[in-house]
């Protein structure tokens, strides 16, 4: 973690780092924890980046205004899964979809909240875990995620049935995650950031714990493959893999991404993907 996750670090008593594993249970209740403590200094940070009613879908800056990977949005029923303080689906309804923002944080949704007041764009609003969504099925047109949720559920798979569940036969479910790759280096955007030092294959959770050996963060690793086949195994096709390439002129440090770490390899991974029908 860099030094911008200070103040939820201490917060929380954050004693350390191992590589454990950490089943469904341990990581909704860290990452609920975590996110509520580090919403003020995540906005305070990203908050201008990613705006108030804007859908950016990753630290390169790639736009769903320009990138259309939800296809047109206007009259559909669109679930943003992690939403955080939910720009992304601000930015859905602002274009005419009927937008539903969820997220475990409250902290996160405080910032939702706040924006929604201050936009007059008024999103619901829902707090609960990607794995266990509080709708019925068939209750959307679109499923999308920006960064939100699914690298920090232990069971992916577990999301996908979950949101192949609440979607319509056909239905797109884009999202974008950490690229698999960046897993083997240190997240750190600069020099040390480009030499591995852990395997590809090595799917040890990363977790965070305080002093009493508590997990305070935890984050899942996939490869490209094992989200291939989640996706194959819950009803999904794969569409697209976009892999952004980094912005000429973009100098923007974003925690692990940089300029330096862009030109040299991707950072981002978004799964275009569709429920059969």
């Amino acid at each position: 973690m860099s030094n911008q996750h200070a103040s939820a670090e201490q917060a929380l008593g954050t004693a350390g780092i191992v590589k454990r594993g950490a089943d469904a249970a341990e990581s909704r209740v860290a990452n609920r924890i975590w996110w509520d403590a580090d919403a003020d200094d995540y906005h305070d940070t990203h908050g201008d980046f990613l705006g108030a009613a804007d859908f950016v879908w990753c630290p390169e800056g790639l736009r769903e205004e320009d990138s259309r990977f939800l296809g047109e949005v206007a009259g559909q029923r669109i679930l943003e899964v992690g939403a955080g303080s939910a720009p992304c689906a601000r930015w859905l309804k602002v274009n005419g979809a009927n937008a539903t923002a969820l997220d475990i944080s409250e902290g996160m949704l405080r910032h939702a909240r706040e924006n929604n007041a201050k936009t007059g764009i008024d999103v619901p609003l829902v707090q609960a875990s990607a794995d266990q969504l509080p709708f019925r099925d068939g209750s959307f047109d679109a499923a999308c995620s920006a960064f939100g949720a699914v690298p920090f559920v232990a069971n992916v798979q577990e999301v996908f049935s979950e949101v192949a569940r609440v979607l319509r036969p056909g239905a797109p479910w884009v999202f974008a995650v950490n690229h698999p790759m960046r897993w083997i280096f240190p997240d750190d955007p600069g020099p040390l950031g480009l030499t591995v030092t852990q395997s590809y294959f090595d799917r040890t959770p990363y977790v965070e714990v305080d002093g009493e050996g508590h997990a305070v963060y935890v984050e899942h690793h996939r490869t490209l493959g094992d989200y291939v086949r989640a996706l194959k195994n819950t009803g999904f096709v794969l569409e697209d893999l976009v892999e952004p390439e980094w912005p000429k002129g973009h100098t923007r440090n974003w925690g692990q991404w940089s300029p330096l770490r862009g030109k040299l390899f991707p950072g981002t991974a978004i799964f275009r993907t569709r429920l059969t029908s």
